[in-house]
């Protein structure tokens, strides 16, 4: 297997450019065993988002963005060795933390699928010892806000499909949100056999998806509700993880303050109590990826961390770092909706790095867009 380790009392290594097939049921990509999982101390978690994380000996895994693929999802989980690759959407990764980096929505159509799934490895995680984080990214606060100009046709479908399964389960929020990626496929079979190509009934249908988009994701909405339980920055041991980067400015406004912040503006309460109307928190609306070596050491230094994970523009060589590896990039575009790359993940084992990668497909050496 291909891989790039770091030893921060050693020099840095680059990630290897070869590609192998990565076995997630193999020593090398699962985690330990159960019976060491017991001897663990317990995962901690501060801040409501969580903010500060605990994980002392766990496995970390970082994913990048998903943008509505839950093909690729599946498989980027499965190397990572925290998914059965049976199609039955159970958690193998033991006490594996797992954290995603963000940009679920938007550009494909099984976006609400995406973000079940991950509720559902969440709470099966939790009862083996490990955890599962996401961390919003901009896409995400831009559907919060009512920015849906990158809405894939199938993600407004799926939003119509979602409102009336709700309604099937009577409201019942954690129910449906829970089971929805277990059904959304047969709901998806259904609504393409039931409609054929007449124009004016599309006109409706993306009527009724936008309707349906706006009812959920509108500050207050369940889906943007569900979107604010996670942060915008979660730091897990000496590790950052943020969507598109972090500035020293960020740090000394508050990671703590900037993720409830944002957390209230997503459920619709106030952040500042003298206004009337609940406001974008400036942290929300836009991703920072343009960072220069001096203020990423900074940033961490203040923040108290040994590097930075981040997503947000696609990496058409793959997972790479710099900066001695002080700054990691996990966005390798591999939604059908953005370069249909191979999965990749980055493995984190105590000052130790990797990159688990697929079996050989070479990048193409098309310039790494800047994507929204």
């Amino acid at each position: 297997m291909a891989m790039a380790s770091l030893s921060f009392n050693s020099l840095p290594m680059q990630p290897s450019s070869q590609h192998s097939r990565n076995n997630p049921s193999s020593s090398s990509s699962s985690s330990t065993s159960l019976n060491y999982a017991a001897t663990l101390k317990p995962i901690v978690i501060s801040g409501d988002p969580p903010t500060f994380v605990s994980a002392p000996g766990r496995r970390i895994v970082a994913v990048g963005d998903l943008h509505g693929d839950l093909a690729k999802a599946r498989c980027a989980l499965e190397l990572a060795g925290v998914l059965s690759s049976d199609g039955r959407d159970v958690w193998t990764g033991q006490e594996t933390v797992l954290v995603q980096l963000g940009d679920i929505l938007d550009r494909g159509e099984d976006e609400i699928a995406i973000l079940s799934l991950l509720r559902s490895l969440q709470i099966q995680a939790k009862e083996h010892g490990g955890a599962v984080f996401q961390v919003n990214g901009n896409h995400e606060t831009m559907n919060v806000e009512g920015d849906f100009r990158y809405v894939d046709s199938g993600g407004f479908d799926e939003c119509s499909d979602f409102l009336e399964y709700l309604n099937d389960c009577g409201h019942d929020w954690e129910d449906a949100f829970a089971s929805w990626c277990e059904v959304s496929e047969t709901w998806k079979q259904e609504r393409t056999m039931a409609h054929n190509s007449w124009g004016p009934w599309n006109l409706v249908k993306r009527q009724k998806g936008v309707i349906a988009r706006s009812v959920l994701l509108r500050p207050g909405g369940p889906l943007a509700c569900e979107l604010a339980r996670h942060p915008v920055v979660l730091k897990v041991d000496d590790w950052v993880f943020c969507h598109g980067g972090l500035l020293p400015h960020h740090v000394t406004y508050g990671i703590e303050k900037i993720n409830n912040e944002v957390s209230k503006w997503m459920t619709n309460v106030n952040v500042n109590e003298d206004d009337s109307e609940s406001h974008i928190p400036f942290i929300a609306t836009r991703g920072y990826d343009s960072v220069i070596q001096s203020i990423l050491d900074s940033t961490l230094q203040v923040v108290g961390a040994k590097a930075m994970v981040v997503g947000h523009t696609p990496q058409t060589t793959g997972v790479n770092c710099k900066y001695n590896c002080s700054i990691w990039r996990v966005d390798v575009g591999m939604s059908s909706g953005v370069l249909d790359s191979t999965p990749e993940v980055l493995e984190i084992r105590g000052d130790k790095t990797r990159v688990i990668r697929s079996e050989s497909d070479a990048f193409s050496e098309l310039q790494a867009a800047d994507y929204l």
